[in-house]
């Protein structure tokens, strides 16, 4: 089984591709960003160059606008990896409004309840 395979298998939140722009703030400051997919529980982004070094652990808030609307993902987080201009953002917490948007787009892109209630269990411990 390759590495991508087992990363896959041991994931427990499905991830949503979500090709936006975005705005990532750290103690450094405020970068543009790109938004490469979301999940319940983190995000994977790539920044855009020049970008200054993030140390793996240090705290971010993502936030993301949704299309037209007025509609904004706020997820506070941990950088859980870095590789190049790729970041992976781990939520650490997130509000309700957020939480009921994000939770809206993953149960789209699904397509099946069920996933999407075994993964809110999953999150909050309930498995």
């Amino acid at each position: 089984m390759s590495t991508a395979n087992a990363a896959a298998n041991r994931r427990h939140f499905s991830r949503v591709a979500f090709h936006a722009p975005g705005q990532l703030v750290c103690a450094g400051g405020t970068d543009d960003i790109i938004v490469l997919d979301l999940s319940l529980k983190g995000a994977l982004l790539r920044r855009k160059p020049p970008a200054p070094a993030l140390p793996v652990g240090g705290n971010c808030t993502l936030r993301v606008r949704l299309g037209e609307l007025d509609a904004v993902i706020r997820m506070q987080g941990t950088v859980a990896h870095v590789d190049g201009p790729f970041l992976g953002l781990a939520c650490n917490n997130i509000d309700l409004d957020s939480a009921t948007h994000l939770r809206r787009l993953v149960e789209l892109n699904l397509g099946k309840p069920q996933l999407l209630e075994r993964e809110l269990a999953a999150l909050i411990g309930e498995e």
